[in-house]
């Protein structure tokens, strides 16, 4: 999000230079600085036991790819906390472990996006109203079922590599 005016007081923002920041839109009534902000979220790969990957099919993202597990973190939420949620609200299985992997900027969306693997049991899947569909695929198989390049891509290939 880029602000023009000042969410707290409504004025129009000016420019002013902060440190080594360069120009940066600013309040002078409210005398504050304002940056450009983006939405913090999670994409987890969520591998099991057998080393396969839980890939999502969820038709308002793609109907021809499959994509990862991701969400947005609520206020007062960690990464993890957000990412156990959001693998138990789509999915329905529990996390045993949890590793971060890398953090990937989403211009697109204006996002930041925190990489997770995920462990879990492999069970049935309980999906959420969102996800149309999940299967489990060998962890080398998904990138050819994901779009090249994407996050949940870049994700699993830096999973396969380590």
């Amino acid at each position: 999000m880029r602000f023009t005016f000042c969410p707290h007081c409504g004025n129009r923002l000016g420019k002013r230079e902060i440190g080594d920041e360069g120009l940066i839109p600013f309040c002078e009534a409210c005398d504050v600085p304002l940056w450009d902000m983006f939405t913090t979220s999670i994409i987890a790969a969520v591998v099991n036991e057998q080393n396969e990957i839980a890939l999502l099919r969820q038709n308002y993202v793609s109907a021809t790819k499959y994509v990862c597990v991701a969400g947005i973190m609520k206020l007062g939420e960690s990464a993890e906390e957000t990412t156990v949620r959001e693998i138990e609200e789509e999915l329905g299985l529990t996390v045993t472990e949890l590793q971060y992997i890398a953090s990937y900027p989403y211009d697109k969306k204006e996002m930041l996006m925190l990489g997770y693997r995920a462990s879990v049991e492999k069970k049935d899947f309980v999906l959420s109203g969102e996800v149309d569909s999940a299967e489990w695929v060998r962890l080398d198989q998904a990138p050819q079922l994901l779009r090249e390049d994407s996050i949940a891509w870049q994700l699993v290939q830096q999973i396969i590599r380590s």
